[in-house]
């Protein structure tokens, strides 16, 4: 008989060639979370489909991003690598961290709620026997890669885990398997579509994060909270094809940074991921007349949280303010951000793009060496005014309000 994985179960070990016996694990508490909206009108761009990318609205196969989601969390060692910790410790690595993140962030629209199987599931084959490197894939017909780690992890757990239960799935390999990510950072999602690999209940094993070693930082955590928002359909804001170039939008959103101090979610990813209300979204659309916006900090619930001028049927400038808070500790300058969006670029190519206010300053924060600080203070200050030179539209930060609102006027584009 199949039993469900509900609750916090007895540490142990088992072989990924047997099954896991399960004793009755005591129940678990849901975190009450209301659902938010998937982003509509004619702000809600249209773009890449089959991937990760900026595109409004997510399309199926991705994980639900609001209400109560359920992640799986599986621990795996190798013969090469034994774990040298118990998975409870291994786990308390990033919870409760990464639940109230995902809360904080989301004004208690995401009740994030993992679900973990505590024994190490031992790996048969050394680490270096899979292949698993930077930009390793999913392929069902190699007996290396993630499809075979995850063909044995399937094995492993199908007896007594019900994989319809979950939204995601995340398997956090012992620490000392693989480099250090000060070195090289492995951890991967797969998400999306069908991968080629199914489950005794017969539904794709797939929105899977794989983290591996540990980061750095006071909020090494975010590894887990980035790579489930692939999960979720954000795509990486950080170059993936190894350019030189500086990064695009640097520590405003952890899909870019997420090492070092915390980072919140730019209002773009927070609205994608139904976040927001209709309400907290204003529009500015093509051939419109300027008008005034009082927006309140992203790092505050409630009030208008950004302001979207579209420049083409799949380009956007994005308006928000930002201010230092418990998620944001490195904003040094507190103000408007604007950021362009594209949703017919690919992850990793700068789909997102900070609008630097100071460019070649060097920054304001310059404390911590896992934050790069030319973006640092990209902020726009009362009086100050950006215009966008290809497509007119334009944005002049007005004042800052007593209460920690920023008043804003915005030029839509040109028809």
């Amino acid at each position: 008989m199949k039993h469900k994985v509900s609750a916090v179960l007895a540490a142990g070990a088992v072989t990924a060639a047997a099954a896991i016996a399960l004793g009755s694990p005591p129940s678990a508490v849901a975190i009450p979370a209301v659902p938010g909206a998937s982003p509509s009108g004619p702000c809600a761009l249209r773009g890449i489909t089959d991937d990760v990318a900026e595109t409004a609205q997510t399309p199926a196969g991705y994980a639900r991003s609001s209400g109560t989601v359920r992640a799986l969390t599986l621990f795996i060692d190798f013969p090469d690598a034994p774990a040298t910790l118990t998975p409870q410790d291994r786990f308390a690595e990033f919870f409760p961290a990464a639940t109230d993140y995902f809360r904080t962030s989301s004004y208690g629209r995401l009740a994030y709620r993992p679900v973990p199987l505590f024994r190490w599931i031992h790996m048969s084959r050394p680490l270096a026997a899979y292949g698993i490197g930077r930009g390793a894939n999913f392929d069902p017909a190699s007996d290396d890669g993630y499809h075979a780690l995850s063909r044995e992890i399937v094995r492993a757990v199908d007896p007594v885990v019900d994989f319809r239960e979950y939204d995601v799935i995340n398997v956090i390999a012992t620490p000392n398997a693989g480099p250090p990510a000060t070195r090289t950072v492995l951890s991967v999602t797969f998400s999306g579509g069908d991968m080629g690999l199914k489950t005794a209940d017969r539904v794709p094993f797939r929105n899977a994060s794989f983290i591996w070693s540990r980061q750095t930082g006071v909020s090494a955590f975010r590894v887990l909270n980035h790579e489930n928002a692939h999960s979720f359909g954000l795509p990486d804001l950080y170059y993936t094809d190894d350019r030189d170039d500086p990064p695009a939008a640097g520590h405003w959103d952890p899909m870019d940074e997420d090492w070092g101090p915390s980072n919140d979610f730019v209002g773009w990813h927070k609205w994608k991921l139904g976040w927001l209300s209709p309400d907290q979204v204003h529009c500015a659309p093509h051939r419109g007349t300027p008008g005034e916006h009082t927006l309140t900090p992203i790092s505050a619930p409630g009030g208008t949280k950004i302001v979207v001028i579209p420049t083409s049927p799949r380009t956007a400038l994005v308006v928000e303010a930002r201010t230092r808070s418990a998620l944001d500790p490195t904003v040094c300058r507190p103000g408007i951000l604007v950021y362009r969006v594209a949703t017919d670029v690919p992850s990793g190519r700068g789909p997102l793009r900070i609008v630097d206010a100071t460019p070649h300053s060097g920054g304001c924060y310059q404390d911590n060496k896992y934050v790069d600080p030319e973006l640092t203070d990209a902020t726009f200050l009362p009086g100050d005014t950006y215009t966008d030179r290809h497509s007119g539209a334009a944005v002049t930060v007005l004042t800052e309000n007593p209460d920690g609102t920023y008043r804003v006027r915005v030029t839509p584009a040109r028809g």
